[in-house]
């Protein structure tokens, strides 16, 4: 455990961004899997799903959770999916 303040006090910090970080992952592992199935699926909102997986993508690049290669590549993969389907 932490003994001075200054590290009681980065340890609640890194508790927090940890928590908001978790957060972050798990609503971009859910839209990209939203894509993932409205593609399967060959739904006709597979579009919409695609590019609402890249916004929340592109938004947890801006905010650090994610490397900006990490999601380049997934929004890519996803990209490439919807091409095939036209």
């Amino acid at each position: 455990m932490a003994n001075t303040s200054s590290a009681i006090k980065r340890a609640k910090q890194s508790e927090r961004r940890r928590q908001r970080n978790r957060a972050a992952r798990s609503t971009i592992r859910s839209s990209i899997k939203a894509a993932r199935v409205a593609l399967a699926g060959k739904s006709p909102d597979a579009r919409s799903a695609v590019q609402e997986a890249a916004r929340v993508l592109d938004r947890a690049v801006s905010r650090g959770v994610v490397h900006r290669n990490t999601a380049a590549r997934k929004k890519s993969a996803l990209a490439h999916q919807l091409n095939a389907l036209a």
